[in-house]
């Protein structure tokens, strides 16, 4: 599920580690592994939210309508919530309640927050349109249960508590999120049952999640082996420019880009050149995007030149700098 874009960023992200750190190729590929399956925890923490909210709905209604003066909404509540579909399926799911079991408990220690949060949710207008309609269907459901998942992602207390639990979530609770929202917007209502395999960020049974990571592994390790080799192609053609002073994560995005270049040859180079020119938007300062491209518009050409770039298919860089 993980883009190839995100995961060249937390290949980025240990790379940096590295040269802080002084962690060898092996440790720092170990440490990446780590960090990615902290992604799975992190996505399934997430949506197992969704059916702590679930059931815990159930509780604070039957306690309005057992109050010693309830209001008439108390004494006899709407449920039409507790019988919503998609979130039945998800809390009956096999797969979830096993990744739940094993990374989703810290919600059985946040009661009171997951109380909190189904309250303020029921005030929402999105919440009182779905219980002003008598009826209901799949849809109607999915979509209460999306915006649930939003809402959630969006409550404060909720974020706090995630990043509390790991520091290395916090630039990555938001993109996680985003994932998820776009994953339970892909559940039909025919496939969407208690024996689906669950979807986490990062699973080896899924091809293509294994192809991105395997990329991934490649490129982390490419980059730490032949960074020195690449540092010396950089200091080569800085005009003007001296090797100490220019930014550490400049240097970095362009050591990764060399790797990537030689050592990827089903990528096609200007994919390459993009990817890293906009990963320098992300990590770097606003003029770095103009000082890598310069950088590696000269470096494509002559690694093409030696031999060390060895690709074929559309979207490459000709030798004037146009495609191909």
């Amino acid at each position: 599920m993980l883009s190839r874009h995100f995961l060249r960023s937390k290949v980025l992200q240990e790379v940096y580690a590295s040269q802080m750190e002084g962690k060898d190729a092996v440790q720092a590929g170990r440490d990446f592994e780590y960090h990615v399956g902290k992604l799975n925890e992190l996505g399934v923490l997430q949506v197992s939210l969704m059916t702590k909210v679930f059931e815990t709905a159930a509780v604070v209604i039957e306690e309005g309508r057992r109050k010693f003066r309830p209001t008439d909404a108390e004494k006899s509540p709407n449920r039409k919530f507790l019988g919503n579909e998609f979130l039945r399926r998800m809390a009956d799911n096999f797969e979830l309640k096993q990744h739940t079991e094993k990374w989703g408990g810290c919600w059985e220690t946040h009661s009171d927050l997951v109380r909190e949060a189904f309250i303020e949710f029921r005030k929402t207008d999105v919440y009182c349109q779905y219980l002003s309609h008598p009826d209901t269907d799949f849809k109607q459901d999915k979509d209460l249960a999306v915006m649930l998942f939003r809402f959630l992602m969006n409550y404060e207390a909720v974020v706090a508590v995630m990043a509390e639990r790991s520091l290395l979530w916090e630039d990555d609770f938001e993109q996680i999120a985003q994932y998820n929202f776009m994953m339970l917007k892909t559940l039909d209502e025919d496939s969407f049952n208690e024996a689906m395999p669950w979807p986490v960020m990062y699973d080896k049974r899924v091809d293509k999640d294994e192809m991105d990571m395997d990329f991934a592994r490649q490129l982390l390790r490419e980059t730490l082996v032949h960074r020195e080799e690449s540092d010396e192609m950089i200091k080569a053609r800085l005009q003007g420019w001296e090797f100490e002073r220019v930014a550490l994560m400049d240097i970095l995005l362009i050591d990764m880009a060399i790797a990537e270049l030689i050592s990827c040859p089903s990528i096609p180079e200007k994919v390459t050149v993009d990817e890293y020119i906009e990963l320098s938007k992300e990590f770097s300062s606003e003029r770095s995007k103009l000082f890598i491209n310069g950088i590696l518009d000269k470096l494509v050409l002559e690694l093409r030149s030696q031999g060390k770039i060895k690709k074929s298919g559309r979207g490459l860089l000709s030798e004037e700098g146009g495609e191909v």
